[in-house]
């Protein structure tokens, strides 16, 4: 588990628009990192990228160039809206589509934070 500050709203939390709430910061570029440093590490030889932020596809692109790594994409599919994924021109990738039947089979309810 990778613990990130949060960026609170101006005037958080009495003062800030209706519905804003913190945000973590960071997450993307931590994935990111991971996911690149262990490729070159030879830690995985199937690397499987759970998002749809096309911020992130230089690393889709950087690890799929590299020879023996396969990469594929995962993303929520939900009836009636649009499924969005992550592609790359470079390759094919295969797409894991996720829907809330999956999420209650492998979400973990397990509180982590500090007593």
């Amino acid at each position: 588990m990778i613990a990130r500050p949060l960026r609170y709203p101006r005037g958080w939390p009495h003062r800030c628009q209706p519905g804003e709430k913190p945000q973590e910061k960071g997450i993307d570029a931590a994935l990111v990192a991971d996911f690149v440093q262990l490729a070159w590490e030879d830690q995985y030889d199937v690397g499987v990228l759970m998002s749809t932020d096309t911020d992130l596809k230089p690393a889709l692109e950087k690890v799929a160039a590299r020879a023996g790594k396969r990469v594929e994409v995962a993303a929520w599919r939900g009836e009636g809206r649009y499924n969005q994924r992550l592609s790359i021109d470079s390759a094919r990738l295969w797409c894991h589509w996720l829907d809330r039947k999956v999420y209650e089979q492998v979400s973990d309810t397990t509180n982590y934070s500090r007593p």
